[in-house]
């Protein structure tokens, strides 16, 4: 599957030889007194041709430069590091939710609350609060206290089927609005799998979901989840987790309903989902100019439910934020309002198909319309505003403790070892990663 975010990894202070930031010089204004900023962020040719019309009508509208500085999503870690290191940060850039910890203790980011409280160009309650919570830290722990960044985005990460592949199958199509359990996602899976030409080899199957980027939904629904609630226990070595992680290594290796590894390895299952060779998979809204493209009708439903009864899944978010060195801490602030709030840049950034809307109000009427895919825009919002929550490693100051879960976890899925005995093996070693973590951020 491919990757939709890349996870948020530990800041490390460290210069990387030979390494520059290009188009990034010392923070901006040094020159004759102008007013200039720099705003560093990450995307394909969709999302910089929206940045670049957003941030023309800012300069129009503000009198400030804006130097934009754009780079693919496997480099900007790695650069914005670098920048980091070199004293060269930007005025304005990207972070994910599980940098704002590190970020706030270092001292690279401003503590924006005071701008944005008393800011008559943005309106909080009209911003979903999983956004602006993702990027609230009091000291202890993210989600509460100070802002700082404002979102991006939000990410719902939606479950998507093939309804082209359902129809020819004579199979009734999903209810939009009663998830199925996970029983009766198996048997449908089983139903799509199929050797289409008759060749004696499948070609078509249920599903082919990635396990680090898929198994969240299916815990939370059944009940089990990665920590205790303030964030100081590793929990995954617990029933519900276990039967999830097999439940979710069976679609392989009882059910059959998933490529083999082999099948993997000669085209990954994102590949085969664009051909229309998978009947369920991942839908998230940095998909949809894309997806718009692909050759069969589909559409977003809830993920199936675990013992809960009750869909789960994550929503992913970035943000933006201001330098703690910005000499322009004012203007900083009203770029990052204008990209994460402005309704005009808001239009520009969604009708470019990279996300929903940041503005409530806004999404609604996006929602509304069923006229373009998905139909179903509203399991989006649903996610945002109902049963949506954090990736488990964006929630503490690394998420090396939450990367060890997959380290090791293919045994598991290839059937030579129970998900019940893998997980007693490493949640010892969480631990261990999730105590240093905390320990950094002074906490425990």
């Amino acid at each position: 599957m491919k990757k939709s975010r890349p996870m948020a990894a530990t800041l490390a202070f460290v210069a990387a030889a030979g390494l520059m930031l290009g188009g990034c010089s010392a923070p901006t204004g040094a020159e004759a007194g102008e007013k200039k900023l720099t705003f560093m962020f990450r995307g394909g040719e969709d999302e910089k041709k929206a940045y670049e019309q957003a941030v023309s009508q800012f300069e129009k509208d503000n009198g400030v430069d804006v130097d934009i500085i754009v780079t693919t999503a496997d480099q900007y870690t790695t650069k914005l590091k670098a920048a980091i290191a070199g004293k060269q940060v930007p005025d304005v850039f990207y972070i994910g939710p599980g940098d704002v910890q590190a970020y706030v203790q270092n001292g690279i980011v401003k503590d924006i609350t005071e701008y944005v409280e008393k800011s008559d160009t943005i309106d909080l309650d009209n911003i979903w609060e999983y956004g602006v919570d993702s990027y609230r830290f009091d000291g202890k722990l993210t989600g509460q206290g100070a802002i700082y960044a404002l979102p991006k985005d939000v990410g719902p990460f939606s479950f998507g089927y093939n309804k082209t592949m359902f129809e020819k199958a004579g199979i009734p199509l999903p209810d939009k609005d009663k998830p199925y359990t996970f029983d009766q996602f198996v048997d449908i899976s089983k139903k799509l799998t199929a050797d289409t030409n008759g060749d004696g080899s499948l070609d078509q199957w249920g599903t082919g979901l990635n396990v680090q980027w898929n198994l969240q939904p299916f815990v939370w629904s059944n009940g089990g989840d990665w920590l205790n609630e303030d964030r100081t226990k590793v929990t995954v070595d617990t029933p519900e987790f276990a039967e999830t992680l097999q439940w979710f290594a069976d679609l392989q290796n009882v059910h059959g309903v998933t490529p083999s590894v082999a099948e993997a390895q000669t085209l990954d299952t994102y590949q085969r989902w664009m051909k229309g060779e998978i009947g369920f998979f991942p839908i998230a809204p940095w998909d949809l100019s894309t997806y718009q493209k692909l050759g069969f009708d589909w559409d977003v439903i809830p993920y199936p439910a675990g013992k809960t009864g009750k869909p789960a899944t994550w929503t992913g978010t970035l943000g933006i934020a201001v330098s703690e060195n910005t000499q322009h801490p004012e203007d900083a602030v009203k770029l990052v309002e204008f990209l994460t709030a402005n309704k005009e840049a808001q239009e520009s950034l969604v009708k470019a198909g990279i996300q929903i809307p940041n503005l409530k109000d806004m999404a609604e009427t996006w929602a509304a319309d069923t006229t373009t895919k998905p139909a179903n825009k509203a399991e989006f919002l649903e996610i945002v505003k109902d049963y949506g929550r954090a990736l488990p490693g964006g929630n503490t100051y690394n998420a090396e403790w939450y990367d060890e879960l997959f380290t090791n976890i293919q045994p598991v899925l290839d059937g030579k070892q129970t998900a019940k005995d893998y997980l007693k093996e490493a949640q010892p070693r969480m631990q261990q990663f999730l105590d240093a973590a905390n320990q950094q951020a002074g906490i425990g």
